[in-house]
């Protein structure tokens, strides 16, 4: 028991908790960060591909359960930073149109309950924030923008550069990818002198070694705790949440420590950040008398409309040598709501990390066949060409997030749910390839980077699980993201997203918890 009373409580410190502590800070009122994991340990393992991909050396030593019963082991890290210790640092801004009713092949994709141009603002602080390096106004998808970004884009190197100019003959707007990176380029590109960022192979799923990629923990979490008013305690489990007799208000966090003992805390605000299933989870988990269903759940929406993102990391393999190193600089959205032969939306390509020979190893049972015996693997890996195609998965609510008696965590998916898109998207590319300098008849299920070819253990873009809106009836948050049913609780994660688009999530999850975070602020006023 901790004889502390805070004016905030913030459970996770990834994109949303850490965002959102870094904007409380300057305020002067009491923060605790708590954190289920520790710092995420700096060792040459960080950089290699057999122990991050292959092995998974970084993830949660923990298994989930399927809609069939059957376990497997989820893509999530528990660090201080969260997720964004591995996330590839691609910074997107969702459409105006994803803030809208889009109509999709296999259904609805439903309207938030704000517009692109009430988050807007929050957009553009949240890309200075994180040093999202890109230029508005090359992609042609792209809302308005406030303010042009604050760092240049980062340069193409020959290949890419290559590839992007052979896009622009096929009449199409290819872009310099958003990305956070503490980088500093010289006249041709490179690092410059005194830049964090040496441009490496290593951006895409890997931690940063030195500190130069955009996550939460370098961005936010560690110039809050600079304030004397900010705490953080690692190793903090959170359990269950209490609330008072009334039930409308939570009054107690409750903790499985890192030694085994169980502490509580209390706050006047508590905020939870722990991602859309353990965010799920902790609500559930906390059902008492009063919320006999979980917290915020009087309209059981919590846990329901599980979102991922419809992906497939695909390599190409080019007819010149890719001697590419910081690869992860193109995107292309032309198709991103539709193309001239389909009316529905089809989603968004971009550049992934440029492959090894440890993840061309990693793939080489499943691509046994599908290569010529004439292109050995070595080969493969000074050719590759690395992509990531996106597509929107629609909320549907028996996707969804269940506790079984035990407290194991049940995660039913349909895996076929909207992919006619994401399909037609990799025709697209397949088609293109010829003209883009790629050997026509190569592309290959890159699946090192989707978990070993599991797509319901693919969760680093999960969200929906407890999604705002207007209507208490159909939502678990307001407009705030607070929830309908407490006076004093928040989720700022990806949980409230009711759509999710087709672009990565985090960028959105760090502006909403930063308009957040100023609606916190003015109510501790």
């Amino acid at each position: 028991m901790t004889d502390t009373h805070y004016d905030v409580i913030v459970v996770g410190t990834g994109a949303g908790g850490g965002t959102l502590a870094h904007r409380l800070a300057p305020t002067g009122k009491s923060i605790l960060l708590l954190e289920r994991g520790g710092y995420l340990p700096r060792e040459r393992d960080n950089w290699d591909s057999t122990a991050v991909f292959v092995k998974g050396k970084y993830r949660a030593p923990e298994f989930w359960f399927d809609k069939h019963g059957d376990p497997f082991p989820p893509e999530v890290n528990y660090y201080v930073g969260g997720n964004t210790k591995f996330f590839g640092a691609a910074l997107f801004r969702l459409r105006p149109e994803d803030f809208g009713e889009l109509r999709h092949h296999d259904g609805v994709s439903p309207a938030w309950p704000l517009r692109y141009d009430e988050l807007e603002p929050y957009y553009t602080q949240a890309e200075h924030l994180y040093r999202v390096h890109g230029r508005h106004g090359e992609d042609p998808t792209e809302g308005a923008a406030g303010a042009q970004y604050a760092y240049p884009p980062v340069q193409h190197e020959p290949r890419i550069q290559r590839l992007s100019d052979d896009l622009e003959k096929q009449g199409l707007h290819p872009f310099h990818l958003p990305i956070g990176v503490d980088l500093t380029q010289d006249e041709r590109g490179g690092a410059a002198h005194g830049s964090a960022c040496i441009r490496c192979d290593r951006v895409d799923g890997f931690p940063c070694l030195l500190g130069a990629k955009s996550d939460a923990q370098i961005i936010c979490v560690d110039p809050a705790l600079a304030h004397a008013n900010v705490e953080l305690v690692t190793h903090a489990d959170v359990r269950r949440l209490e609330t008072d007799p009334g039930g409308r208000s939570v009054t107690k966090v409750v903790a499985a420590m890192g030694d085994g003992s169980t502490a509580e805390f209390r706050a006047d605000i508590v905020v939870v950040a722990c991602g859309a299933v353990n965010s799920a989870v902790l609500l559930l988990r906390s059902a008492g008398d009063r919320h006999p269903r979980g917290l915020a759940n009087s309209s059981d929406v919590v846990g329901r409309h599980y979102m991922r993102h419809n992906n497939l990391a695909l390599m190409a393999i080019s007819r010149e040598p890719n001697d590419t190193t910081f690869q992860k600089t193109l995107a292309l959205n032309d198709w991103y709501l539709g193309s001239d032969d389909w009316d529905h939306p089809l989603g968004g390509i971009q550049m992934l990390g440029k492959s090894d020979s440890a993840q061309i190893h990693g793939e080489a049972p499943r691509w046994a066949g599908a290569v010529t015996p004439d292109m050995p693997f070595e080969v493969i890996a000074h050719h590759a060409v690395d992509f990531w195609l996106c597509g929107e998965d629609l909320p549907a609510a028996a996707n969804r997030v269940t506790l079984d008696r035990d407290g194991g965590i049940h995660l039913a998916l349909d895996e076929k749910n909207n992919i006619a898109g994401l399909q037609r998207l990799r025709h697209k590319l397949q088609g293109m390839l010829g003209h883009l300098g790629m050997y026509e008849h190569h592309l290959l299920s890159h699946s090192i980077y989707l978990h070993k070819g599991m797509p319901i253990g693919a969760t680093a873009h999960q969200a929906g699980t407890v999604r705002f809106g207007t209507d208490p009836r159909a939502s678990a948050l307001d407009v705030h993201c607070k929830a309908h049913d407490l006076d004093n609780l928040y989720v700022v994660d990806t949980s409230f997203f009711p759509s999710i688009g087709a672009v990565n999530p985090s960028l959105t999850a760090i502006a909403n918890a930063l308009r957040v975070g100023d609606h916190i602020a003015e109510r501790l006023r």
